[in-house]
């Protein structure tokens, strides 16, 4: 008797054992095309979040009833009511899209996932729909961000972004988070770094970041790269291009290609894209040939993209990107400078242009990364290695070495590891809270000799460790608080090296050559950044911040304008920013309205300034202010027609005597290098058929006029006024079939005859030129 009921008590026990269990409800977040990333997915109160391919999982008890419900920017709530499980269940979620939302995750400002709502500072995104348009115009990306993120300075046309920063301070550009730039010698070359075809989308966050560390003083661009859109096994898309001068079309027209593939096969999916692009001449409103300075015409331009990624577990992945690019200018021209004091543009004439092509060389790129969902903890972890290598070529200085020509080029070598992990801290239906924290390790080797291989710039050996943690708090739902510290210990090895000879008119001495001492540069310091968010109301959400960047000052251009003979008594140190801002966005219907101001400060800046008896550039090391404000619009007036608007404001001086004041009689304003003209856009969309898509822009840049002319009756460079223009051009998208799309796209539809707001300000005759005339791109995609 006792054998059977101890017998009964150990089922009983058993079967309310196994009643109790978990048991593990997963499945895929989904749309009509695919799945969708990073969403959060709640159980009756308990959340997760979906991974990087929409898949979650998560263990509940079985026998209970629960309530299953999932909200993405951009979609439909989804709520399905489940009586209770027994066993592990799959449940995938379907989502219905919305029109006119905003993109809902952004992974630049924290270096993960993130609801762009719970953000508290200024990001821009360039959602692959936006980039499709503009490419349908232009490919450049400098003018595609210059014509769509308010605070990013207008384009010049060509392949090099000198004078195309954010708010007035140095950015950091990176593809998938791999930095593109050194702060150890700004090229100002970064921007055209790959193909925009490869990419998802582009990430702006304006303002100093303290979480990307060195280089990310004026805040970065983060080049988002595409993963496959389908679960095919396989999938590709053709697209051909024809493109040239309205104005005068001879020797205008040229061409581009693309060619990619992708899909999944079982635990892996990849991504394979190829493009190659020709340019012709490209001509100004008057059908003259644009000066051949830096001119994106005659260029040649090829970029091949790989991405395979493993999932070897649902909760991991693993994945290897690679992409080398490379975009040469091949003229048949030689420059013909521009009179400052005249008006006359520069243009070419027939014949071999000095030295080899400028451009990108060759940029490549290797970047492998881990990512798992869940160690301890409940922890996430995203380690991952890379390598970058770069090449750029300049323009040929006419009789400025040791009375001759010379023609630089600046060779970067770089390489890093990364480590970034997220535990939740706290995880009350009142208060939630999260840690991310890690390390940055990087090794960036740059130097910048002459093409003959004369030593202009030394080899300089930068180490760069960098441990980061950052608290999220979100209280009430409604309340967003992030904290983050970050220390940078920078030490950079440099040559002892030899200066070149620089001359002036009749092979004047301008600077003479001497030996310079090397040895080591070394930096450290801390970052604090701090925001808070308020998101109870849809009709106004305000937003505080402060952050803090750094970066070493650009190294190279001190060095090879040396003064003196050691390294340790050039002035090197190091630019730390602060940065405040505050802001709003208001949703009311179809209405989206955000503005910002913000302030950013530096006791020491980097300007750099023209001597006008030399004739070259230097640089100048004083306090700094920069201020401004930025005022974006979406509204959507039908399904069909859409609205968008923004207007961008950026001042700034430096403080001369250095009293802590910048309205003194001493004081000056920062020059158009650092400060761009007022800027406005527009966009009208209008879908009237589904399978038509037409848009018109127009960008406007404001003048500006700070300095006043010299001697000789001009401007000194960097310092020229610049007088307004207005620019519209338009892009229709038709898909003829499922599968097929063609696209007309027309810049500069009114043929404005302009000089470009960088053409204006630097003051060069080599780049006085005026801006495109009219231009025509038409596409053809086939899709299968």
């Amino acid at each position: 008797m006792k054998k059977s009921l101890l017998i009964i008590v150990l089922i009983s026990l058993n079967i309310l054992r196994l009643h109790a269990q978990n048991v593990k409800v997963e499945g895929y977040v989904k749309d009509n095309k695919s799945e969708i990333p990073y969403v959060t997915i709640s159980f009756s109160g308990q959340k997760v979040q979906a991974d990087s391919k929409g898949y979650y999982a998560v263990y509940i008890k079985s026998g209970i009833p629960f309530i299953l419900s999932a909200q993405a920017v951009g979609y439909k709530a989804f709520t399905k009511n489940v009586l209770s499980l027994s066993g592990d269940t799959v449940i995938n979620i379907g989502l219905d899209p919305v029109p006119n939302k905003l993109d809902d995750v952004v992974i630049s400002t924290s270096r993960k996932p993130e609801d762009i709502k719970n953000i508290t500072t200024s990001v821009s995104i360039v959602n692959k729909e936006k980039l499709a348009r503009e490419m349908a115009i232009n490919p450049d990306l400098s003018t595609i961000l210059a014509n769509q993120v308010p605070g990013f300075a207008p384009t010049a046309q060509t392949g090099n972004n000198v004078g195309q920063n954010l708010r007035g301070r140095p950015m950091l550009v990176m593809i998938d988070g791999v930095s593109q730039s050194s702060p150890l010698r700004n090229a100002e070359v970064d921007l055209r770094s790959i193909d925009p075809s490869v990419l998802e989308r582009i990430e702006v966050v304006k303002g100093a970041t303290a979480i990307y560390g060195n280089g990310a003083a004026g805040g970065l661009v983060n080049y988002i790269t595409m993963v496959p859109d389908t679960a095919a096994k396989f999938a590709g898309k053709t697209q051909v291009n024809l493109n040239g001068s309205m104005v005068k079309v001879k020797n205008s027209a040229g061409g581009r290609i693309n060619q990619m593939f992708y899909g999944k096969l079982g635990k892996f999916d990849y991504v394979v894209s190829g493009m190659y692009e020709q340019t012709g001449e490209y001509k100004d409103a008057k059908g003259d040939v644009v000066g051949p300075n830096y001119s994106l015409g005659e260029t040649d331009s090829y970029n091949a993209f790989a991405k395979i990624g493993y999932v070897p577990a649902m909760n991991q992945r693993i994945q290897f990107t690679y992409n080398t690019y490379s975009s040469l200018q091949n003229s048949n021209f030689t420059l013909v400078n521009g009179n400052l004091a005249t008006g006359q543009k520069a243009t070419g004439v027939l014949g071999k242009p000095l030295g080899i092509p400028t451009g990108v060389d060759y940029n490549h790129n290797l970047h492998l990364s881990y990512k798992i969902d869940s160690i301890f903890l409940q922890s996430s972890l995203n380690a991952d290695v890379y390598y970058e290598t770069r090449k750029d070529v300049f323009y040929v200085s006419l009789g400025r070495f040791d009375g001759g020509d010379g023609q630089s080029l600046a060779r970067n070598d770089k390489k890093g590891a990364r480590l970034f992990l997220e535990t939740p801290l706290l995880n009350f239906n009142f208060l939630k809270a999260s840690i991310a924290y890690g390390a940055d390790f990087m090794k960036d080797k740059t130097a910048q000799p002459l093409v003959d291989g004369r030593i202009w710039v030394p080899t300089m050996d930068m180490t760069n460790v960098a441990p980061f943690a950052q608290v999220d708090f979100n209280i009430l739902h409604n309340l967003v608080f992030k904290t983050g510290l970050r220390y940078e210990n920078v030490a950079i090895a440099v040559d002892d090296y030899r200066t070149l000879r620089t001359t002036g008119a009749n092979n004047t001495t301008i600077t003479p050559s001497f030996d310079v001492k090397g040895g080591n540069l070394k930096y450290s310091t801390y970052l604090f950044n701090a925001g808070l968010r308020y998101n109870k109301f849809n009709i106004f959400s305000p937003f505080v911040g402060f952050s803090q960047g750094f970066s070493v000052m650009d190294i190279g251009l001190a060095l090879r304008d040396a003064k003196v003979n050691s390294i340790d008594k050039i002035n090197t140190d190091a630019v730390k920013v602060n940065n405040y801002e505050a802001g709003f966005e208001s949703r009311i219907g179809g209405l989206i309205l955000s503005a910002s101001a913000y302030i950013s400060t530096s006791k020491l800046g980097i300007e750099v300034v023209y001597d006008p008896v030399t004739g070259l550039f230097n640089t100048a090391r004083s306090p700094e202010k920069i201020y401004g404000f930025e005022l974006a619009a979406n509204y959507r007036l039908f399904e069909s027609l859409g609205l968008s608007a923004s207007y961008s404001y950026t001042e700034g001086k430096r403080d001369i005597d250095k009293n802590g004041q910048y309205n003194d009689a001493a004081d000056l304003y920062l020059n158009g290098r650092r400060i761009a003209a007022p800027k406005v856009t527009a966009s009208l969309t209008y879908s009237p058929l589904k399978v038509l898509d037409l848009t018109m822009n127009f960008t406007g840049i404001g003048s500006r006029n700070r300095f006043e002319k010299n001697s000789n009756g001009v401007y000194n460079g960097n310092e020229g006024e610049v007088r307004a223009y207005n620019l519209f051009s338009f892009a229709g998208i038709y898909q003829v079939k499922k599968n097929t799309k063609l696209s007309l796209g027309v810049d500069n539809i009114f043929n404005q005859d302009y000089f470009p707001a960088r053409a204006q300000w630097f003051m060069q005759p080599g780049f006085y030129s005026k801006g495109r005339g009219t231009s025509v791109n038409f596409g053809i995609s086939v899709s299968y």
